[in-house]
């Protein structure tokens, strides 16, 4: 009986042993392919969303002072002929 429970010791100790290598390469893994997405991602130039955002205000802003400017030049325009 004593020889038996040696067994099931052995056994469970080589399958503790086996979680924790599993758990281990998992780990590498996912950080492996975190870092291959990462380089991915930067090799295609995309742009953050705050990137993004901060252009598309310039370009709003640059929008509404070329209305502005269309709009004064007309009042010059209008205002000169008469």
């Amino acid at each position: 009986m004593q020889t038996r429970n040696k067994v099931f010791d052995d056994l469970s100790q080589l399958m503790t042993n086996a979680m924790g290598v599993a758990q281990g390469a998992r780990s590498e893994a996912e950080t492996a392919v975190k870092g291959m997405m990462d380089r991915w991602l930067a090799d295609r130039d995309f742009v953050t969303r705050e990137e993004f955002d901060a252009v598309r205000a310039m370009a709003q802003k640059a929008r509404e002072e070329n209305e502005a400017l269309k709009a004064r030049i007309a009042a010059l325009e209008g205002g000169g002929k008469g």
